[in-house]
């Protein structure tokens, strides 16, 4: 059995491999059990908001919900326990409810960080409300409001806990930092170089970080806030350091929050599907804004229908071409289709329904029955996290004028799928 300083780790009971593909075993060689305790019992008081910020919404969904989401998509993770305030519980259940969060525990929080951190170790160890849980042999903890994870990153951590004990994300501190004398003086700096911001996740052998929780004093319980300092001072442990990407940062303020909602959103307008259908005129114009897309940097799929149902789920956002006509009913089945895919409850879709006009001979009352539809029907789409936009272009022979008209749609195509504004869905705008 390997030994990691004075604590010791526990013997493995079970593998991994069966959640893995052959080729995630050799990049991911993740073959003992994993679980996260992310503490979110704060008030959230430097927000200056009524609400604790990891239950601010953004885009319609709390930031918890992403976190959550950033460790439930890694298969070798096998159980993640949020611990919350006695009061936030029944908030906490309903969000997990409702977005089919499944590996989720949550546990009742205490007055302090670390309090809460011990009550989430805890859960592994002691019975509680509900089954006990499978006591992990490494445990990553993580702010809950640091939405922003990659596998990879998650990887480095787990694997080097395992052969330390611990380890913790850094990062390079961005300011000096100075000491002030009683008076408000300067009373000396630090060497800048040689000093990291200390950030999560941070994960540990579970034995080391349990057994260092339990032999806290009440002042470190009170007024500590480092992990990986507990596991050195209780266990002897120290931590690999382990550089973090510039995308680990908090949502600590209000303007926080703002900053998340730009990084999802810019995140969220990469990629795009165009559904063309079978016509010459859709088709065509398919070509041209796939072009003129993969220009601006999108990743464009373009199909003639929406029986290749594997492209049209695994993008975000769908641009349906038509003629003239309304495809009203294959509207309703891409909703339909998008409604009964869980993944859809996490991000807003889009959907841009792009009119290509080519003839005149569209009466002013069928033009007046089809928007009222299209407004009853984005009506529809938003209550299941759709938004519907719809845009009017007018075909022209000439060729010049053409090619503006089509920068000009994917101009707007572009804007509308990064801002996600729902003002904007069942109006028929003009490119």
């Amino acid at each position: 059995m390997e030994r990691h300083d004075s604590c010791s780790e526990w013997p493995v009971e079970r593998q991994h491999e069966d959640c893995l593909s052959e080729s995630t075993q050799e990049r991911c060689p993740v073959n003992f059990p994993v679980a996260v305790v992310l503490p979110a019992a704060g008030s959230g008081e430097r927000t200056g908001l009524s609400t604790p910020k990891q239950f601010c919404r953004i885009l319609g969904r709390p930031l918890i919900s992403y976190t959550i989401h950033a460790f439930e998509r890694v298969c070798w993770i096998d159980n993640i326990v949020v611990v919350v305030a006695k009061e936030s519980h029944d908030m906490m259940a309903d969000i997990l409810h409702k977005y089919n969060h499944t590996k989720v525990k949550i546990v009742e929080g205490g007055p302090t960080r670390h309090r809460s951190i011990f009550n989430g170790l805890l859960a592994f160890s002691e019975p509680g409300v509900g089954p006990k849980l499978q006591k992990p042999k490494v445990v990553i903890i993580h702010d809950a409001v640091r939405p922003f994870l990659e596998e990879d990153f998650l990887l480095k951590i787990t694997l080097a806990a395992k052969e330390q004990g611990a380890s913790g994300a850094v990062r390079p501190l961005v300011s000096t930092v100075v000491a002030a004398t009683t008076g408000g003086c300067l009373d000396y700096s630090l060497e800048r170089a040689k000093y990291r911001a200390s950030e999560t996740p941070q994960a540990f052998i579970y034995d080391i970080i349990y057994q260092a929780y339990q032999q806290c004093s009440e002042a470190e319980f009170q007024f500590g806030t480092e992990c990986l300092d507990l596991a050195l001072q209780h266990c002897g442990t120290r931590a690999q350091l382990i550089e973090g990407p510039p995308t680990l940062w908090k949502v600590t303020h209000k303007q926080d929050l703002a900053s998340a909602e730009a990084v999802i959103k810019e995140s969220l307008s990469q990629s795009a599907c165009i559904i063309s259908g079978e016509c010459t005129e859709t088709q065509n114009l398919s070509i041209w804004m796939k072009n003129c897309l993969t220009a601006a940097g999108m990743r464009v799929d373009a199909i003639p229908n929406t029986e290749r149902s594997m492209t049209l789920s695994a993008s975000r956002n769908v641009i349906k071409l038509s003629v003239n006509s309304s495809d009203f009913v294959e509207i309703r089945e891409m909703m339909k289709r998008c409604e009964e895919s869980k993944d859809f409850l996490l991000y807003p879709v889009i959907i841009l329904w792009v009119f290509l006009n080519v003839s005149d001979q569209v009466s002013l009352r069928q033009e007046n029955d089809e928007a009222s539809t299209i407004m009853n029907l984005a009506e529809e789409a938003k209550k299941i996290n759709i938004f519907l936009y719809c845009v009017q272009l007018r075909y022209s022979k000439v060729s010049t004028e053409w090619e503006r008209t089509v920068n000009r749609l994917c101009q707007l195509t572009m804007a509308l799928i990064r801002d996600r504004n729902a003002a904007f869905t069942g109006q028929m705008l003009q490119a």
